[in-house]
């Protein structure tokens, strides 16, 4: 997926996408790299360009926590970007994956859910897979081809550009929410097979796959343009479930007396006999990047 240098691909990627007039850096002549080069980086993080020349190149991959946060303002990374950094810098013992399990929902969780007849909500697992949904959180993505995976919805499906009127921003932030939620297990079976089938059918993920942007999934506003009821504008908000790490419960809402409040009502009532959200041995079953 990436190479073995984390730390150093995302130093390289993000001082790549950094002007020096945005550091305040006066600029002459003709310069051979698009943003910072290396000894200003370290000028702006307040260490020697040697040692930062042996963070790209890895040579020295455990930076203190001081260093990390100079790094982040001098890379201007945002919050959940230098969170990362971190967990690159000083990464935790791996977990075994042989006891991390299926992705599999709560029945709790599935029933309260159920209960929401009015509001789309979805599960996703760490790859955004839709590892479940309500009623209405299934109508809100049906129809297309990759229907069950938000990723590869974005992606490969041929719909995609028209399901999303807003698909540029959306790409950018499907791909920055997908580092965010896979974090630093580069080895993980399943973020390898869907990072490498993404990058190996799509020029657009592999390009931001590259900018190494990272930024969890928390809340947006998003437009939908429906097969069923045209266009929607949906508030969402994406919350952990605690008790299984690496899930994210998103749920969907429309502003009040609004047309998608309206238009969402009637998404309601054309799909109020589908049968009711699978029970949890559907998360058990193999997602489609498993398959």
């Amino acid at each position: 997926m990436d190479s073995v240098n984390p730390l150093g691909d995302l130093l390289r990627a993000r001082r790549a996408l950094v002007r020096p007039e945005d550091s305040g850096l006066t600029t002459t002549g003709r310069r051979r790299v698009a943003g910072l080069r290396r000894e200003e980086v370290a000028m702006l993080a307040g260490v020697s360009t040697d040692y930062y020349v042996r963070l790209e190149q890895g040579r020295e991959r455990h930076p203190s926590a001081q260093v990390v946060d100079a790094l982040g303002r001098a890379l201007k990374l945002d919050g959940d970007a230098v969170e990362h950094l971190h967990r690159l810098a000083r990464p935790a013992p791996a977990r075994d994956r042989s006891r991390r399990g299926s992705e599999q929902v709560g029945p709790v969780l599935l029933r309260m859910m159920e209960s929401w007849h009015h509001t789309p909500a979805v599960i996703l697992g760490r790859c955004l897979t839709v590892l479940a949904h309500n009623v209405l959180g299934r109508a809100l993505f049906a129809g297309h081809t990759y229907s069950d995976d938000l990723v590869r919805l974005v992606f490969l499906d041929p719909d995609a550009r028209v399901f999303y009127p807003d698909w540029e921003q959306v790409a950018v932030n499907t791909v920055a929410g997908l580092r965010a939620s896979a974090g630093i297990d580069h080895a993980d079976p399943h973020v390898v097979r869907t990072v490498g089938e993404l990058s190996l059918n799509s020029a657009e993920f592999s390009r931001l796959w590259a900018r190494h942007d990272i930024r969890r999934k928390t809340r947006e506003t998003k437009r939908f343009r429906h097969p069923l009821v045209g266009e929607l504008t949906l508030d969402y908000e994406s919350l952990a479930v605690n008790g299984a790490p690496g899930q994210q419960l998103v749920v969907y809402q429309a502003a009040p007396d609004s047309p998608s409040q309206q238009a969402l009502g009637l998404l309601g009532s054309l799909t109020a006999d589908a049968p009711p959200a699978p029970d949890p041995a559907r998360s058990e079953k193999a997602s489609p990047a498993d398959q």
